[in-house]
């Protein structure tokens, strides 16, 4: 993701409004009740521990014979029955064949994650994905930030980078979408999705609801707070036609969006767990310098408080976790991590998950004996 790193080596309804601009109505459910509260179960996640390293020349998927010696991110699309992984800044030895993006196609989705194939130019190198000016101070490069599939047509969100300023801040001059309708082989930007720096959207995490596809969003950098924004799948190229949580409904105005998760985050991602009925958030808090968990019932929140799945301590120069998706999270949760200097590479971890049942207490007067939740 950075050059200085790598060459230091509940879903409401949508109706059709007249002018074919599609408006999302406020959804009306019951309040989520919080983790905090007395008598519910608390998810709880352990310490990480790394499962195996999945780029560079030392991994097992020997990813130099790519031209791939360093690289980072490794955030994941699951398209056509097949797991993609997607790469930011991504270079060749010593710093050399530097490409803004890059992709994977898994094969082996179990515990060795082995790489089938990189998208490659007709010379064998993995080949840049969304292509950048590489020109400090106007674009230097083009990050992905995340990535869904639209059945036949892969998307994936970027910010285009003016210049990398100081450890965890840097400029974006916009953000957009590009597409691929050959499986990630060849990428367009998208004239229409964009987005000017500013919006609080320059990095997302996208969770697809089916008709309504919901993006989390934090500003350039890693010390912004956490909002939310919903577009209808037909509309996801209409900037227009996003709506975002301001609190109590979905407006129009992206300066209305509501803060859902804290500062500081960076690199995020969010996933479903059927098994404990909650949402999973993970990303790094760079005060901390720590990998850190919230979970809420609801995608508005409340988000309950954050707890440390991996610290720099363990894993110096960590960050950008990614869930793997699709998958139970019921257990543990998997994900990919990021570290540079002198790693720069990704690795594939997992951190243990239990839920704690509340304590019950039994409250005896003189009546009758209650059993109460604390």
């Amino acid at each position: 993701m950075f050059l200085a790193q790598a060459q230091a080596f509940a879903m409401p309804d949508a109706q059709q409004a007249g002018d074919g601009v599609v408006a999302i109505e406020p959804a009306v459910s019951a309040a989520p009740v919080p983790e905090s509260t007395p008598g519910v179960a608390t998810l709880s996640i352990g310490p990480a521990e790394m499962v195996q390293q999945l780029t560079g020349p030392v991994s097992a998927n020997e990813t130099d014979r790519w031209n791939v010696h360093g690289t980072d991110l490794g955030h994941m699309i699951r398209h056509k029955g097949a797991l993609y992984m997607v790469f930011g800044d991504t270079y060749g030895a010593d710093g050399s064949a530097w490409r803004s993006s890059t992709m994977a196609r898994i094969s082996d989705q179990g515990g060795t994650f082995d790489f089938a194939q990189m998208i490659s130019d007709p010379d064998g190198n993995a080949k840049e994905l969304i292509r950048s000016a590489k020109i400090p101070g106007i674009e230097w490069t083009v990050i992905p930030t995340n990535g869904i599939s639209l059945g036949e047509r892969m998307v994936l969100h970027y910010m285009s980078v003016r210049m990398w300023t100081s450890d965890g801040r840097w400029l974006v001059s916009e953000s957009g979408l590009a597409y691929s309708d050959d499986d990630g082989h060849s990428w367009n930007r998208s004239p229409t999705a964009v987005w000017p720096n500013g919006s609080g959207f320059e990095q997302v995490a996208f969770v697809d609801q089916g008709e309504l596809i919901y993006s989390f969003g934090i500003p350039a950098g890693r010390f912004g707070g956490v909002r939310l924004r919903r577009v209808a799948r037909d509309a996801l190229f209409d900037p227009a036609a996003y709506r975002y949580w301001d609190g109590s409904g979905w407006v129009s105005d992206h300066h209305a969006a509501a803060t859902v998760v804290p500062a500081p985050a960076g690199e995020l991602s969010v996933a479903w767990s059927e098994t404990h009925h909650r949402w999973l958030m993970m990303y790094l808090d760079e005060s901390m310098a720590a990998i850190v968990l919230r979970t809420a019932p609801d995608l508005v929140g409340p988000w309950s408080a954050a707890q440390t799945v991996a610290h720099a301590g363990d894993y110096p120069g960590l960050y950008a976790p990614y869930i793997v998706p699709g998958e139970a999270l019921d257990t543990d949760v998997r994900f990919t991590m990021s570290r540079w200097k002198p790693l720069y590479n990704v690795f594939l971890m997992r951190a243990p998950l239990s839920l704690d049942a509340p304590v019950i207490t039994a409250i005896e007067d003189d009546a009758e004996t209650e059993i109460r939740r604390e």
